[in-house]
């Protein structure tokens, strides 16, 4: 199985120590309030229902907030997720294919707006604190919209700092995902966040 636009996510902020005794929400919420941009490596396991062999990539991603993200896998096969803002632009390499969404329609209530959204969480989804877990203060978040695909997104904080998202879909599957070597407010190019689809692939969508 390959990544898909839904399980699409990362974050990191460096706080003042005081803001570890807080909550997850809470940490969440200074986490967006004082990142703008964002530069992350992550590991990515999805585990199917069904018991099958986990599947597992890597790669780096990136957020300007709000609205624009690059999240590319590097192995085991490159894709590669660019979203500048107004369409989500995703490429299979091995496919030879360009699948083109609006970014409202492909970010709204998915792990994405998490991280890439603006600031206004409680809009899609029902955020409430998870305890503590692995090292790590846990939140959960229960997307507001039934056709999100999700049925909940949990999300695990260290010293202000995200270190790992699970995230559990409407058909069993579940998506651990662990980030390292977190960049908050990094100079990122503007050309970083656009997409022109290579000559010769299929393009699906908008």
């Amino acid at each position: 199985m390959k990544f898909g636009l839904k399980t699409l996510l990362t974050a990191t902020a460096l706080l003042l120590p005081h803001f570890a005794i807080a909550g997850a929400v809470d940490q969440l919420h200074r986490f967006l309030q004082s990142t703008r941009t964002l530069k992350a490596e992550f590991a990515q396991i999805v585990v199917a229902k069904n018991g099958r062999k986990p599947q597992q990539s890597s790669g780096i991603v990136s957020i300007s907030r709000p609205g624009k993200l690059r999240w590319e896998i590097v192995k085991p096969y490159p894709q590669l997720i660019v979203g500048d803002g107004e369409k989500i632009w995703i490429y299979d390499q091995e496919l030879q294919q360009v699948t083109v969404r609006k970014a409202g329609q492909a970010i709204g209530s998915s792990p994405a707006a998490l991280l890439a959204g603006n600031n206004d969480l409680e809009k899609n989804f029902t955020l409430k604190d998870a305890g503590n877990a692995e090292g790590l203060s846990w939140l959960e978040a229960m997307p507001k919209n039934s056709d999100s695909g999700f049925d909940k997104i949990r999300m695990g904080f260290a010293g202000g700092d995200l270190k790992a998202m699970e995230l559990s879909d409407s058909f069993g599957q579940t998506t651990i995902i662990s980030f390292t070597r977190l960049e908050r407010n990094p100079a990122l190019p503007a050309n970083h966040f656009k997409f022109t689809p290579p000559a010769g692939v299929d393009v699906i969508g908008e």
